[in-house]
Parts: structure tokens; C-alpha cells; sequence
């Protein structure tokens, strides 16, 4: 069977004879915690930096005297909200959260974890996996939202520092023209992406055999097949709900 039929069934036993409701929830928030709030620094700095360039490019190659510099703000406005936040941030997250998932999900499996957990009758994937996703889907759009707003904040405080664009003009651009369905598609595909990052690297993690070297391929693949899948959403969902 090809690895992509053997992920769909893999996603069907994360449903398959669940534990109670009230032993998940101690799990989802320790997920949470460790997915949300470890993540908050990394997906801040890059987006952060990522607006600031934004701006600065921007402001760079728009010589033409007619266009107002406004427009700069705007770029940077829809840039950020539409795409760079939530694409970039979890592409950011593939690396940190996924092979944080897989290596640990590998470790489990090749020291006997996951055996001992069947063993006692619990449906191990559903027990060690299905609260991380559940995380992803909770956490992701919240550290993206907040990824949309430190960039638009980077890109204001280095168009002010830097001179190309006054505060006044940025807020001009940041309220010029503005589609609340932008924040909406932001954070569907933020919830499309929580899901493949999650669900792909605990893919990896949860069918490794073998040692340390194995587990340590597990989460490069996880990482590369997790970009791989955000790219490919990325563009069907813009065609989908966008054109």
C-alpha cells in the first residue's frame, strides 16, 4: 500500500475506540501549552523581521512618484495577513512542532511506549495523537493572528525608523480598501495547515522502526513532507476561495 493510503488509515484509527472526553483534556492542555506557548518567541521574531523587510522592499522598488506611500502599508497589510503570517509561520511551526512530535512519537515506539500502551488496551495512536492534533488546531490560528500583527507592527516600526513612510500615511494604508474575508481565509488555511503539520509528523513518529537514526529520519521527513503539504493546500485553497 503507498504511504498515502497508509496515512488515511492511519487518520481513521485516531477515531476508533476513544478514550473518555475527561481524559483528553489534561492531555490537550499540556499540548497546548507546549505547542502555544513554546512557539510564541520563534513565530514572533520571524514575523517581526519578516514585516520590517517587507515595508523596507517595498518602499525600495516603489519609485513611481505617482503611486501615494500609502500603498506601502497596504502591501504590507494584505501581504502579511493573506499569506506571509499564516504560510511562513507554519512552515516555522513544521520545524519546531513537527519533528518535535515525530522524534517524540518515534522515541515512544522504539523504547516499547507505544506497545505497553496496547498492551492495557488503549488505543495508542488515539491516546498519544489525537490530543496533539486537537492542540494544533486550537494553537496555530492563535499564534497566526498574532503573527499577522507583529508583522504589520515590524513593518510600521521600520518604515517610520528607516523614513519611507510616515505613521500617518501607514495607518492611511493599513484602513485603505480593507477586506475583513482576508483574516477569514488566513485562518482556514491555518487550520488546514495545524492539521497536515500535526497529523503528517505523527505519521512519521508513530510507524518508526528501528533506532535513534531512524527517528531522526522520521522527523527530517516529517518537516520536508509537512512543507511539502502546506505549500500544495496553500495554492488550492487560494484557488478555492479565492477566485
Amino acid at each position: 500500500m503507498s504511504r498515502i493510503g497508509s496515512y488515511f488509515l492511519f487518520l481513521g484509527t485516531l477515531f476508533r475506540n476513544r478514550e473518555k472526553l475527561s481524559v483528553y483534556l489534561g492531555l490537550i492542555i499540556n499540548e497546548c501549552t507546549s505547542i502555544g506557548v513554546g512557539s510564541i518567541f520563534i513565530v514572533a521574531l520571524v514575523n517581526i523581521f519578516i514585516g520590517a523587510v517587507t515595508c523596507v522592499q517595498t518602499a525600495y522598488n516603489l519609485t513611481n512618484p505617482f503611486v501615494p506611500k500609502y500603498i506601502i502599508a497596504l502591501i504590507v497589510r494584505d501581504s502579511s495577513i493573506l499569506e506571509l503570517a499564516p504560510t511562513l509561520s507554519c512552515i516555522v511551526l513544521a520545524g519546531k512542532v513537527g519533528s518535535n512530535i515525530a522524534s517524540e512519537l518515534g522515541t515512544m515506539r522504539i523504547t516499547e511506549q507505544v506497545d505497553a500502551l496496547e498492551v492495557m488496551g488503549i488505543n495508542s495512536s488515539s491516546y498519544l495523537i489525537l490530543p496533539k492534533v486537537i492542540a494544533s488546531v486550537l494553537m496555530f490560528p492563535l499564534l497566526v493572528i498574532m503573527a499577522a500583527f507583529l508583522a504589520i507592527l515590524g513593518g510600521y516600526i521600520a518604515g517610520t525608523l528607516a523614513g519611507v513612510i510616515s505613521a500617518e500615511e501607514y495607518v492611511t494604508g493599513l484602513r485603505f480598501d480593507y477586506k475583513p474575508f482576508g483574516v477569514a481565509f488566513a485562518l482556514i488555511k491555518t487550520v488546514v495547515f495545524a492539521f497536515l503539520i500535526s497529523t503528517i509528523s505523527a505519521f512519521q513518529g508513530y510507524n518508526v522502526s528501528g533506532g535513534a537514526l531512524e527517528v531522526g529520519a522520521a522527523s527530517t521527513s516529517a518537516v520536508t513532507n509537512s512543507c511539502i503539504a502546506i505549500v500544495a493546500a496553500d495554492f488550492v485553497l487560494t484557488q478555492l476561495l479565492l477566485t
